[in-house]
């Protein structure tokens, strides 16, 4: 299974995206599972909304909502404990707490591999 991030999700839709081609074809070609989070979710159909891809975000929204591009995970109240420690541990970083929900998502289900172009999952 592979965890994919909001900036993954973003270019593969979004055409003028600069690493559009090598997100969508990803997304479209790899045939493992994909898992995000609700949170995520969340941060990207506000993104696409307010970049004005309203009906990219209806499109994805419809996708996930349905279980056909990937398994969303409703995080739970002992997940957004475990992310508030990831926030208070790595202060030193610039993570968002979503990305420290990812992170504490990711450990809790053994996801060693993310699709993200957002260089806080190199860190």
């Amino acid at each position: 299974m592979i965890f994919v991030d909001t900036s993954a999700w973003f270019a593969s839709v979004v055409v003028n995206d600069r690493r559009h081609a090598i997100a969508s074809t990803f997304l479209e070609s790899c045939e493992v599972k994909f898992l995000t989070t609700d949170y995520v979710v969340d941060e990207t159909l506000t993104l696409l909304k307010a970049r004005g891809e309203l009906d990219h975000a209806l499109r994805m929204g419809a996708l996930w909502f349905t279980g056909v591009i990937a398994q969303v995970y409703k995080v739970e109240t002992a997940d957004i404990d475990g992310a508030w420690q990831v926030f208070c541990t790595y202060s030193d970083k610039d993570w968002s707490f979503t990305d420290c929900v990812s992170k504490f998502v990711m450990d809790k289900f053994g996801i060693y591999k993310a699709f993200a172009f957002d260089r806080h999952f190199a860190q």
